[in-house]
């Protein structure tokens, strides 16, 4: 137990967010970066996650059909720190967060960048299986999940445009694209499905998931959230792990409180937030001994963007997870690597 919390501490200290919606919108794509969906753990089991991604888009679309682009380049550099510990042998408490190295916009003159680093969001998202069961070397498990995302770093970072010694400074707001955090609390809804056969080393699961976007203090609602993941993985030489993945999601439009002129004071047109997107997304993985090493990428099929907006072009993600016991187990559940 005194792992578990020194481990939760030390996720105080360091969010989970992807792209934004949009060129001139924002909020969260998946807040739960790398590795594959997953259920419970063993009671008094600890999975303790580490991964770097990459994002980076110059593709802009006006609803499916590619338009010109609008800037010169949108990146970001993020880790992500998971830990999981299974409080009992139906429910695991899942905490993480991460930190953006950097996030920056690039004009299409390639004169001014707009750039930000730090936190984003704590998530606490604890899972519960309502059914677990094993015959005939088959596993079949179905869990839940409800968590809240927590915003930790600022939803309203800004960038210095003049200075002047009669006028002083002057800021402006960066864009949602380069924020760290939406800002908002938020509620994450979750369901999984896993049947695995064990003799043929084969698992074949599905995962949804929902996020219901508060609004942020700026009066700012971001689109809801929804995805729905079909995964299909093998297992090779005892180490080596395939999986492949079918991913829909869908973003709502963004919302304002009454009062709030969003263009006229964050330059962000309504009209042009919003997606429905369909990925293919491979991950290659090496196990041993509770260590997991994994690569993936998202790569995208299919994207819908309401009015025009920056889409999804270049995201990868590496990273290492650690699964391991507190106490003797008699009867070990399979891992899911």
């Amino acid at each position: 137990m005194r792992l578990f919390f020194f481990t939760v501490i030390l996720l105080l200290i360091i969010n989970s967010n992807t792209f934004s919606q949009g060129c001139c919108s924002g909020g969260a794509g998946s807040p739960i970066a790398g590795g594959a969906a997953t259920g419970v753990l063993q009671e008094k089991q600890i999975e303790i996650s580490l991964n770097y991604q990459f994002n980076q888009s110059n593709a802009f679309f006006t609803e499916d059909a590619e338009a010109d682009p609008l800037f010169n380049n949108l990146t970001s550099n993020y880790l992500f720190f998971r830990a999981d510990y299974g409080v009992s042998k139906k429910l695991t408490l899942s905490v993480a967060s991460g930190y953006f190295l950097n996030k920056f916009l690039i004009e299409t003159d390639n004169a001014d960048t707009t750039s930000s680093s730090g936190l984003g969001d704590l998530i606490v998202f604890p899972r519960y299986s309502i059914y677990n069961k094993t015959t005939n070397f088959k596993r079949t498990e179905i869990a839940i999940g409800l968590g809240l995302k927590i915003p930790l770093g600022a939803h309203n970072d800004s960038t210095l445009t003049y200075s002047d010694e009669w006028i002083g400074d002057i800021y402006q707001t960066n864009p949602p694209t380069v924020q760290t955090t939406s800002g908002s609390n938020d509620f994450m809804f979750y369901s999984f499905f896993f049947r695995e056969y064990q003799k043929r080393k084969l698992r074949f699961f599905m995962a949804a998931l929902h996020v219901k976007k508060g609004f942020n203090p700026s009066g700012i609602k971001y689109g809801d959230y929804t995805s729905i993941g079909f995964f299909a993985s093998k297992t090779f030489f005892y180490r080596w792990g395939v999986t492949s993945q079918i991913k829909a999601e869908k973003i709502d439009q963004i919302q304002s409180a009454n009062n709030i002129d969003l263009e006229g004071f964050y330059n962000i047109s309504p009209e042009s937030t919003g997606s429905k997107k369909w990925f293919f997304i491979p991950q290659l993985s090496y196990s041993q001994n509770g260590l997991t090493v994994f690569a993936t990428s998202e790569i995208p099929l299919y994207q819908y963007l309401n009015g025009t907006q920056v889409g999804s072009q270049l995201q990868f993600t590496v990273g290492v997870n650690y699964r391991f016991l507190t106490k003797e187990c008699a009867d070990p559940l399979p891992s899911l690597n």
